[in-house]
């Protein structure tokens, strides 16, 4: 009988394979053995540390290399989201560093393309244990799925002189970008272990996340980690200003030491040494607080993104980038048509009445006309400037796209004239839409599958195109096309143009002496 039982049980493994077998065997990493998991036809592993803990002394220190460990290592289940003021599914703490691995393949030899996801989250909160962020549905189409988490808010990006000074190259903040950094080059040493091909990596993000691509792009120090970057509603191409705005978030190193310095104070802290004692808890922490975003450093980030990519100097690689139809829904422009035109003018300066003539409001209400405005300063301008710049300057490809699915609501509806707002988009690319939710359309789950096999094929060939997917011309300025998802994909022109073009001539101002000295 018990011979019986064995010989059923190995028929059962053999059948089904990953699908039965209780755990893969260990896998052999830079910094030890490491035990993953089957789920579901995959190798998962889950709380792969990329770095060491950046507590105590290393706090608002650059990320260093993991250390090693004897034994076997369990990697399954997900590691504690970075310290922020939101929670987390997995819970939050400073030590943080960690990425999450899906597999599909076979064995080591396998070479397969790798997908690398930033989640976003303004730079202030986010985690990888998101279960929209989940990679099984794209490690599917034939790719290694990671996803890296990175510090954010003040813990992740401040700036200071005493840290300045303790830099061996003279720069503070920046920490959250140098973990991503820091996680690119772990794939690089050791993602063949899982079956990946460490030349065939391509980076992807939403939002933060989006705009955290372009800095990589941007980066020096990312040079040679990635050879393909996707960007969804992202982008960093505003110039630097002392009073931040969405699109004209950075700030250089000068103006970020001095919120730093403020930072400290405010916190009770007489020293950075004494900041670093208290509990990662204690720190003064959230979205829109300074001290809690990427910043012009001269190193990590060397310049305005504009006058890199104007220059050449960037990361020479294909991109997949885009936006969504009303991110201007997510983000205020004012409640009444007096309220828009105030901050317009507060913020655009003498551009405001031209602005506001491309991007009008109604007589009693703030349409998608004026909510645009809001959209293309954060998303649809640096997204578009990003396009036209490296079609102009780079050798690779710049595949665009404007994500444009939800529904055509009655005019009695409060959501008559919406379009897609922020973050939509993301659990189409997932492939996680509920089927069997009743206001989860047939042209819903076309969308996400199409967009899940454009983004798998991009990370597989450098091009979203094949297996039998409508075409996607590549974009420039003699041929601007661009991918639509609406209802079907199908091609389009740049929607907005010419209110684009207004904006653009605000940006160029503020690039101008005299438009740097307006700005406050």
């Amino acid at each position: 009988m018990m011979k019986t039982n064995w010989l059923v049980a190995m028929f059962i493994a053999c059948c089904f394979g990953k699908g039965f077998a209780q755990q893969p065997a260990p896998i052999k990493v830079n910094e030890g053995l490491l035990q993953g998991m089957y789920e579901d036809g995959l190798t998962v592993y889950k709380g792969v540390p990329f770095a060491t803990p950046p507590v105590g002394e290393l706090r608002w220190c650059a990320p260093k290399p993991p250390q090693k460990w004897d034994g076997v290592k369990q990697a399954t289940k997900f590691a504690p989201a970075p310290m922020q003021g939101g929670n987390s599914p997995s819970g939050k703490s400073e030590d943080c560093l960690y990425l999450n691995v899906w597999s599909p393949a076979q064995s080591a030899n396998d070479r397969l393309p790798v997908l690398v996801w930033i989640y976003g989250g303004g730079f202030s909160f986010g985690s990888t244990s998101d279960p929209v962020y989940s990679g099984e549905k794209l490690a599917k189409k034939g790719v290694i799925f990671v996803s890296i988490a990175y510090r954010v808010g003040q813990l992740g990006f401040l700036a200071h002189p005493e840290l300045t000074a303790e830099s061996p190259n003279r720069v503070s903040g920046n920490y959250g970008i140098l973990d991503q950094i820091e996680g690119l080059k772990w794939i690089q040493q050791n993602i063949a272990a899982f079956g990946g091909d460490p030349d065939k990596v391509t980076i992807f993000g939403e939002s933060a996340g989006g705009i955290s691509v372009s800095m990589l792009c941007a980066s020096p120090l990312a040079k040679g980690l990635f050879r393909g970057a996707v960007s969804q509603s992202g982008g960093s191409f505003g110039p630097t200003r002392p009073t931040t705005y969405p699109g004209e978030n950075m700030k250089t190193l000068k103006q970020a030491e001095a919120d730093g310095v403020t930072f400290v104070q405010k916190s009770g802290a007489a020293s950075i040494a004494e900041l670093r004692k208290l509990s990662a808890d204690k720190i003064p922490s959230g979205f829109g607080m300074a001290g809690g975003w990427p910043i012009v450093d001269g190193v990590v980030i060397p310049d305005d993104q504009y006058k890199l990519y104007e220059a050449g100097k960037y990361n020479d690689v294909a991109v997949l980038i885009g936006y969504n139809s009303d991110e201007g829904a997510s983000f205020s422009p004012g409640r009444t048509p007096e309220e828009y035109i105030a901050g317009v003018k507060n913020r655009y300066g003498k551009f405001a009445d031209e602005l506001i003539k491309a991007y009008p409001a109604g007589e009693n209400s703030v349409p998608k006309t004026a909510r645009d405005l809001a959209r293309d300063a954060a998303f649809g301008w640096q997204t578009w400037a990003w396009a036209t710049l490296q079609s102009k300057t780079g050798k690779s490809k710049v595949f665009f796209y404007y994500f444009d699915q939800h529904p055509d609501y009655p005019k009695e509806s409060p959501r008559y004239g919406y379009g897609s707002p922020h973050g939509q988009e993301v659990a189409y690319v997932f492939n996680h839409l509920n089927g069997s939710d009743p206001q989860t359309t047939k042209s819903d789950l076309a969308i996400s599958e199409a967009m899940a096999t454009y983004w798998t094929n991009f990370t597989k060939y450098g091009t979203p195109n094949g297996n039998g997917m409508p075409e996607w011309p590549a974009y420039s300025e003699k041929n601007p096309v661009m991918m639509y998802f609406n209802q079907t994909p199908h091609t389009g022109s740049v929607p907005n143009t010419e209110s684009l073009k207004v904006l653009d001539s605000y940006f160029k101002w503020r690039r101008s002496p005299e438009g740097a000295a307006w700005a406050k």
